[in-house]
C-alpha cells in the first residue's frame, strides 16, 4: 500500500448500525447511503445495488442537478428510501456504507453555482466522513479526472500530483475535489475511517441531463434537434469516455475491496472532440454541420486514464466500446426530446 494510505485504527470499535445485528434469528440487510443518487451516475448505481435483496438502500439529494425521475422505478419499494437532504447540512442515520457522490459535475452547473459547488465538496465531504466516524461506515468518494487539470503526463497514474489552476473559474471543481481526497485521507489516518477513492473519468449513457454542457450530450441533443455540433476549438483535444454501466461495476468492486485508493476508474480509449463529432454524426445525423466554436477557459488538452491498478487491484476494465454506448444514449435521449428515429 502506498505510504499515504497509513492505517491508524480508532482506539474503540464504532457502534453498530442497530442492536439487531447480534440477534441469532435476525437476517440483517447491508444499509447503503448514496449521496447524490438521484443523479446521472447515481441513480445507476442505485438501480445496481437495489438488484441485491441483502441491500437497503438510503438516497440523499437535493436536486440541484439531479431528478427524482431517475429513481421512480423504486419509489415505495420496501427497501429503498429517498430523503431530499442537501450534505452541506449534517446528516444523522446509520448505515453501513456510504458512496458520496453529491457534486454539480458539468461545467453549467459548478460554474453557475461555484459557491455551492466548493461547499458541497469541502462541507459535504467533511459531514459524511463524520456521519461515517459515527456510525462506522465505510465511505467512498467519487473524485475526478479533474485532480490532474491539464496534465503534463500522458496518460494519468494515480501517483501524478496534477497541475491545476486554484483560482480558475473551474477551480471550485478540481480544488474542491482535491480538498475532498485530503479529508478522507486525514479521516483515515486520524480516527481509522475505512476510506475507498476513485478518480473518475469522462461517464456517459442514459439520464445524462440534456443540456448539461458536457460534451457526449451536447452532440447528441444537438443531432436530434437538426442544429450543428459544436466543437470547442481546436477540435484536437482528447477524452475518454466510459460508459455509466462499466463505472458503476468499477465502483462497487472498488468499496467491496480492500484498497483505499485513488483508483482511476475511467476507459482508455481516446477520442479527439473532431472524432466523436465524427461519430455522433455518422450515427444520428449524416446531414448536421460541425461548427468550431470558442473554448471555455482552463480545458485540459488531454484525458487518458492509465487504469494498470484498476485491472490489477479490482480485476475491473471497461467492457463497452463507444460506438456500442452512444447508440444506448441515443435511444434514451429520443424519448425525452420526443424524436422518433426515422
Amino acid at each position: 500500500m502506498a505510504p499515504n494510505g497509513d492505517h491508524q485504527k480508532s482506539t474503540k470499535p464504532p457502534p453498530s448500525p442497530s442492536p439487531l445485528r447480534n440477534s441469532k434469528f435476525f437476517q440483517s440487510n447491508m444499509r447503503i447511503l448514496v449521496t447524490g443518487g438521484a443523479g446521472f451516475i447515481g441513480s445507476h448505481l442505485v438501480d445496481r445495488l437495489m438488484e441485491n435483496e441483502k441491500n437497503e438502500v438510503i438516497v440523499a439529494d437535493n436536486y440541484f442537478t439531479g431528478s427524482k425521475d431517475n429513481l421512480r422505478k423504486w419509489i415505495g419499494h420496501p427497501r429503498f428510501e429517498l430523503i431530499r437532504h442537501d450534505v452541506t447540512e449534517p446528516l444523522l442515520i446509520e448505515v453501513d456504507q456510504i458512496y458520496h457522490l453529491a457534486c454539480p459535475a458539468s461545467p453549467i452547473f459548478y460554474k453557475y453555482n461555484p459557491v455551492k459547488t466548493i461547499k458541497t465538496n469541502v462541507i459535504g465531504t467533511l459531514n459524511m466522513l463524520g456521519l461515517a466516524k459515527r456510525v462506522g461506515a465505510r465511505i467512498l468518494l467519487t473524485s475526478t479526472s479533474e485532480v490532474y487539470g491539464d496534465p503534463l503526463v500522458h496518460p494519468q497514474t494515480e501517483d501524478y500530483w496534477g497541475n491545476v489552476n486554484p483560482i480558475g473559474v473551474r477551480s471550485c471543481y478540481d480544488e474542491g475535489k482535491r480538498v475532498a481526497e485530503t479529508l478522507m485521507f486525514d479521516y483515515h489516518r486520524q480516527h481509522g475511517i475505512e476510506i475507498r477513492i476513485a478518480r473518475i473519468f469522462n461517464t456517459y449513457g442514459p439520464r445524462m441531463n440534456i443540456d448539461d454542457g458536457r460534451v457526449v450530450s451536447n452532440f447528441i441533443a444537438q443531432a436530434l434537434r437538426g442544429e450543428p455540433l459544436t466543437v470547442q476549438a481546436p477540435g484536437t483535444q482528447t477524452r475518454s469516455f466510459c460508459y455509466v454501466s462499466d463505472m458503476v461495476d468499477g465502483l462497487i468492486r472498488l468499496m467491496e475491496g480492500d484498497d483505499t485508493g485513488p483508483i482511476n476508474i475511467g476507459n482508455p480509449g481516446e477520442f479527439t472532440m473532431m472524432e466523436l463529432a465524427e461519430t455522433v454524426k455518422e450515427l444520428i445525423d449524416p446531414k448536421v454541420e460541425l461548427k468550431i466554436v470558442e473554448n471555455t477557459p482552463d480545458d485540459p488538452r488531454q484525458r487518458k486514464p492509465d487504469i494498470t491498478k484498476a485491472k490489477g487491484v479490482l480485476g475491473w476494465e471497461p467492457k463497452i466500446t463507444l460506438r456500442q454506448g452512444l447508440p444506448l444514449m441515443e435511444e434514451d435521449f429520443r424519448l425525452r426530446l420526443g424524436v422518433p428515429k426515422k
